[in-house]
This record gives structure tokens, C-alpha cells and sequence, in this order.
């Protein structure tokens, strides 16, 4: 018991210091390379404390082997824009003066709706109250808001397609029906649901409305009175 007690006090140190050593990004904002380092050194930490059949140099030499790779991943991306492009990744601009890239968000293997959950959190509730918006390599949204952006979202929008699917429990929220939204696209030139971004619809009837490959529009539908 007293051997396992003093094995443990060992690697804790040494892993303490290996991840002192990496350097405060390590602790914060990761990029994948260091997660991947992190989850490996912990591994390696467990295993020389609770076996006594390993030796704990093993252990000691195996994170110092984790600790000289990571110094050699870091050299390469801060040196060489290419490594670094290839082992940390390049920012994904999701949304632009044209709309949603929907290729960018299918690259990072996100959708439409997970693209407005972000940008809710970063308080931005209208697609068009944004100028661009993107995700970092390490995974972290960031927004450029548009000057009036607080004018642009007087009303909470819902998602009425996604991907060419509707959302029938927003739908019944406006107090419409499928067909009428269908007479709307084809009203703004889409004669097909399938080919259908995003379409959301706020409490006072304004909408964003975006095609396949195309630029967005906003345009207001004739309500009678706000409905949220």
C-alpha cells in the first residue's frame, strides 16, 4: 500500500511538471494534436500507479517520450504554415456576406441548426444579424456582428426548414400549414422543398431564407399581427 501511495506521488509530479512544461494553451484553448497528448499521458500516468509489476521508470520514460513529441508537433506549427495547417487545422468560415457555406459546415461535420445554437450563445439570434461567423481549429465560434445587428432581431426566429425538411412544431407555432410555406418558395423561385438551406421565420413575420449554393434573402410574409 505504502509503495502504490509513493509510486503515485511520483508520476503525479512528473506529469504535473510535463504539462507546466507545455505551456498555458495546454490548460486552456487546445488544439486536437494537444487533446490527443493530454488523454495519452493520462493513460500512461494510470497505468504505472495502480500495476506495481511495472517498473515506474517505464512510466516516467513513456511521458517524457508524449512530452519530446509534443515539442517536436510544436516547433513544426509555429514554423512551418503547412505542418501547421495539416497537424492544428485552419479556421472554417460557416457564414459570410452570401449566407450559410454549407460545404464548410459539412466539412467540420456540422448542420445548419448546429450553426445557430452557436451563434444564440454568442447572443445573436437572426442569420442576417451577422456578418461572418466561424469556427476556430480548436473548436471555439466566433462572430463579426453587423452594426445595426440589434435592429435586425426585435423578434425570436424558428427554424421552419432545415435541409430541406420541415420542423411541423414550429410550422403549427405560425398557425400555417405546409402548403402555404410551399407557395412561398416557389413565390421566391424555389420550385423544389429539397433544395432548401435553412428557412426561419420570426414572431413578426420576417424571413431568412436560403437556397442551395445560393445567397440568402429576407423578406417580410403579409401577417396580420405578431404572433410572438
Amino acid at each position: 500500500m505504502g509503495l502504490i501511495f509513493i509510486r503515485t506521488i511520483i508520476i503525479f509530479i512528473a506529469t504535473l511538471i510535463v504539462m507546466r512544461l507545455m505551456g498555458k494553451r495546454q490548460i486552456g484553448e487546445m488544439q486536437p494534436y494537444e487533446l490527443v497528448i493530454t488523454l495519452i499521458i493520462a493513460d500512461l500516468a494510470c497505468i504505472p500507479m495502480a500495476d506495481n509489476s511495472i517498473p515506474l521508470l517505464y512510466g516516467l520514460v513513456a511521458i517524457l517520450a508524449i512530452y519530446l513529441i509534443h515539442q517536436i508537433i510544436c516547433l513544426l506549427d509555429l514554423n512551418f504554415n503547412a505542418a501547421k495547417a495539416v497537424v492544428s487545422g485552419i479556421p472554417s468560415v460557416v457564414l459570410n456576406k452570401n449566407g450559410i457555406d454549407d460545404a464548410q459546415l459539412k466539412k467540420n461535420n456540422l448542420d445548419v441548426s448546429d450553426l445557430i445554437e452557436s451563434l444564440r450563445v454568442e447572443g445573436y439570434f437572426s442569420l442576417d444579424a451577422v456578418q461572418y461567423a466561424l469556427y476556430e481549429a480548436e473548436g471555439t465560434f466566433s462572430a463579426l456582428p453587423k452594426p445595426d445587428y440589434e435592429s435586425l432581431q426585435t423578434s425570436l426566429p424558428v427554424i421552419l426548414i432545415d435541409e430541406g425538411k420541415f420542423d411541423q412544431k414550429n410550422i403549427d407555432l405560425t398557425k400555417k400549414d405546409k402548403e402555404y410555406y410551399l407557395d412561398v418558395l416557389r413565390m421566391h423561385g424555389c420550385k423544389e422543398l429539397k433544395k432548401v438551406l435553412v428557412m426561419t421565420v420570426a414572431g413578426n413575420g420576417k424571413v431568412y431564407f436560403q437556397q442551395k449554393g445560393e445567397k440568402y434573402e429576407v423578406f417580410h410574409l403579409d401577417w396580420q399581427q405578431q404572433l410572438w
